[in-house]
């Protein structure tokens, strides 16, 4: 647990810009360093009918901007855990995370397995190694220049930020928070997750090495798969259609029994599915 009050506002941390009610699970979407809500929005709009994106907003951005950083992976997870509550109630809820986002994920999936007794649909980590590896180098201790190089570096970051003094300053403090969430999170061990997990990656991703991204394998005693993609730390940028359909149907396979309560896919496409996921290991 962490010293402070958690702000338990879903309104405050989560966009539904696909709402689906009666979907037959929930993804929560966690976004990078610097990213925002709004980076799924596409994402939303592309996965099946039957998964409905649950897109978190971060303090200290965009319509949350006046409110202050969180600078742990920790506390971002248990904040993410708090706000999500309505719907890991009902005990249908996945988490999606990207670089920074892969952490909060994982960390927030822990809290509901140990903490809850509740095991969620799915754990997907994007461009993230292993949380049981070396940790990453301290990119927030650089000054502005160097800083704002690394960002250009991994092209995440929209450049009409990085020119825009007047947008940069608005900006720099969420992303120097966010790196240094990211950078000084210490994986603690204890027992290993029971969902299943989904590994993501860019082929030429300079920050998560495949074989490192592989290692996620260890941190779960179920069903555990990599997939690779093309393109660098961002290669998500061009591949949302592709990714969407890949964890759609990851999620349709895996989830279990079905629900007569709400929206199920059509038999001919689990069948599908399940022919692509057949051997997760």
């Amino acid at each position: 647990m962490t010293g402070r009050p958690l702000n338990v506002d879903s309104g405050l941390w989560i966009r539904r810009f696909h709402p689906a009610p009666n979907s037959a699970v929930r993804l929560v979407c966690l976004p990078h360093a610097g990213g925002s809500a709004s980076y799924f929005f596409r994402f939303s709009e592309e996965l099946h009918p039957s998964v409905e994106a649950l897109s978190v907003q971060y303090p200290g951005r965009q319509d949350r901007r006046a409110e202050p950083c969180l600078e742990s992976v920790e506390e971002l997870a248990e904040h993410v855990v708090a706000a999500t509550e309505p719907w890991w109630q009902e005990g249908r809820l996945a988490f999606f995370g990207h670089s920074l986002g892969a952490s909060v994920a994982f960390e927030a999936a822990r809290i509901l397995e140990q903490r809850h007794g509740v095991r969620p649909e799915g754990l997907y980590v994007s461009g993230r190694r292993a949380p049981s590896l070396a940790p990453d180098r301290l990119v927030h201790q650089l000054d502005d220049r160097a800083f704002l190089a690394e960002i250009r570096r991994l092209s995440g970051t929209d450049e009409r930020f990085l020119q825009d003094d007047e947008l940069l300053r608005l900006v720099l403090p969420a992303l120097r928070s966010d790196y240094k969430a990211a950078e000084t999170y210490r994986h603690r061990p204890s027992a290993k997750l029971t969902c299943p997990v989904m590994a993501l990656a860019g082929d030429r991703d300079p920050k998560a090495p495949l074989n490192e991204v592989a290692e996620w394998r260890r941190h779960t005693s179920g069903p555990f798969c990599l997939r690779a993609y093309s393109g660098g730390h961002f290669y998500l940028n061009d591949q949302w259609h592709e990714i969407c359909n890949d964890i759609s149907d990851h999620l349709l396979v895996t989830r279990g029994a079905p629900d007569s309560r709400v929206v199920q896919p059509p038999t001919s496409l689990i069948e599908g599915a399940a022919k692509r996921w057949q051997n997760p290991r």
